[in-house]
């Protein structure tokens, strides 16, 4: 295909800049957002690049070369710079050479995409054992498919013929998972100073990212890349990025009593997430307004494999609204290459962030919080006027992943961090899991009710979040800390209050002992706990696997697994 010409391009140009003045005036009234609260609401535009599509005959090498066209046409006409992330076939083609090398550096990075095709692996001296010349199975398209050795002589291949092309070493490389061992060698040997990975997810496309730093940005273990750290020592100085913009309210439950989940995500090819005006509208106004604590991030654009006519109509509706929220200061649109380095400046270790969201879309009065520190993550859900505790996992550095080490021996892949609450994989349709907020009150028992709580940032790495009940007058007084999670009420009277954990039936869960002041776990042969230092840990009996009930109205839990 031929280049455009310089006419062309002005023309697009022109086109462009009358399509932002068009947008940015018919932007709706909806995304009347705040103003930046000094918390940095990061957007990174990224759209990753492969040479071929095996799996749609109609989807040509032409139709995946002119999407990235199209895409760039759209950024540069929005003024909105970017990441490009190049798979290894598409690196090669001098069609994508011409392309990027004509973007200007200041705007635009070129970077990575860890997928891995079959001239890269031969080059590398290695046989391909795929379906296609580009396989998207775990044990041939990506680095988990090969022993550590292999990983080596794959990435020194990559980074060798990137240097040729752009005369420079990639500093992004991201994927939808990357092995612990391959970023470890890549930031040692090439200096990469930013990693991005999949957005949790359940058996999408074979692959299972579950319980990890749920969004922003996280240090990794050197033994599992999934796994956030939380020592200085114990960790690759890349932060890996979460990519997608996953839908905090529904994400997590799509897909419950299924082996897979499906996508809601600012993916602009969804028509009911990223490709719906009314979805996007709520995403980024929340993204914006809700407590971040330190920053909030998000990734739009999309991989090429989708094409153009899918992704188009997304393109139309984010791209003005980014373009509208970064003129008003309100985020900041970046390359994923700075907002590492940013990273790295600000956070020698990971920080604790949360992503929090005030007012669900249409007439739900879901709302929620996500919280993630470097020992542990939360999700606090409001439904019909009740609080369900969503999901708990603990982190800990030293459970490795086995494929740090070993190959993947299936097309599958799995990666996970340690349960102690998990409303998706414990529940069923009509059985959701969850710890829930019990009184005693005239003799029965109630789940607790309220109104909309009010969630803040009250310090470092300190979120509180205060909940009015109704049946009593007073609050659940919530404080959230990167080791500790604290409950408390704070009411006239005394309160008979308590947190019971319910399952689905013939959920195998990972509890081994309950004690009064300590929970004990094992999962995937690691052993794990949380420890009481306020309240007692018991066994009801009304049919619930856990109960934590208060001492003097207060529990205070260690989340940090004896550390």
């Amino acid at each position: 295909m031929k280049i455009k010409t310089k006419l062309s391009i002005a023309l697009v140009w022109i086109c462009g800049l009358l399509l932002f003045c068009s947008a940015v005036s018919a932007a709706p009234d909806t995304l009347d957002i705040v103003k930046n609260d000094g918390k940095p609401k990061i957007v990174n535009i990224v759209n990753f690049i492969r040479l071929i599509e095996p799996r749609e005959a109609h989807v040509t090498e032409d139709v995946l070369y002119q999407t990235v066209v199209k895409q760039v046409e759209m950024m540069k006409a929005y003024k909105l710079g970017g990441t490009f992330l190049l798979q290894y076939d598409a690196l090669m083609d001098p069609r994508y050479q011409r392309l990027l090398k004509a973007l200007p550096q200041e705007e635009y990075e070129i970077g990575g995409w860890w997928e891995l095709p079959q001239p890269l692996i031969e080059k590398a001296g290695l046989k391909w054992r795929g379906r296609y010349a580009w396989d998207w199975h775990a044990d041939v398209g990506f680095s988990t498919g090969y022993t550590p050795e292999e990983r080596e002589k794959i990435i020194d291949v990559y980074m060798a013929d990137f240097k040729k092309i752009f005369g420079y070493y990639p500093k992004s490389v991201a994927s939808w998972f990357i092995d612990s061992h391959s970023l470890n060698y890549m930031y040692e040997k090439y200096k990469i100073v930013a990693s991005a990975n999949c957005k949790d997810q359940y058996g999408t496309d074979g692959y299972t990212l579950w319980g990890g730093y749920w969004n922003q940005a996280y240090y990794p273990s050197k033994l599992n890349s999934y796994m956030p750290a939380q020592n200085k020592k114990n960790q690759t100085p890349v932060p890996i990025f979460r990519m997608l913009g996953s839908d905090p309210v529904r994400q997590y439950d799509t897909g419950i009593s299924t082996t897979w989940q499906g996508v809601i995500t600012l993916e602009p090819v969804y028509p009911e997430a990223g490709g719906s005006e009314k979805w996007v509208n709520w995403f980024l106004k929340e993204f914006v307004e809700g407590e971040s604590m330190v920053f909030n991030y998000t990734q739009a654009g999309q991989e090429n494999s989708f094409t153009w006519d899918a992704m188009k109509k997304g393109f139309e509706i984010q791209l003005p609204l980014i373009a509208r929220l970064r003129d008003e200061n309100k985020v900041r649109v970046e390359t994923m290459e700075a907002s590492g380095l940013w990273f790295k400046k600000n956070f020698k270790l990971t920080p604790a962030t949360s992503f929090t969201v005030n007012k669900d879309l249409g007439d739900s009065d879901k709302k929620t919080v996500w919280f993630n520190s470097r020992f542990y993550r939360t999700n606090l859900l409001w439904e019909d006027g009740g609080l369900r505790v969503r999901d708990i996992h603990i982190f800990d550095e030293n459970f490795p992943s086995v494929y740090t080490t070993q190959k993947a021996t299936s097309n599958e892949c799995a990666f996970y961090t340690l349960p102690v609450v998990d409303g998706y994989l414990w529940s069923k349709k009509d059985q959701l899991a969850g710890l829930r907020f019990k009184a005693v009150v005239d003799g029965k028992e109630i789940l607790l009710t309220g109104a909309d709580p009010v969630i803040t940032n009250t310090g470092k790495g300190k979120l509180h979040i205060s909940w009015p009940l109704n049946a009593v007058e007073g609050n659940v007084e919530i404080d959230l800390d990167e080791k500790k999670f604290k409950i408390r009420f704070v009411g006239r009277q005394p309160l008979d209050w308590y947190l019971d954990l319910s399952t689905a039936d013939q959920i195998k869960l990972p509890f081994k002992n309950i004690s009064p002041k300590r929970l004990d776990a094992e999962f995937e042969g690691m052993k794990y706990n949380i420890s009481s230092i306020v309240g007692q840990f018991s066994t009801p009996n009304n049919g619930s696997v856990l109960r934590i009930s208060p001492e003097n109205g207060k529990i205070i839990l260690n989340m940090t697994n004896g550390k």
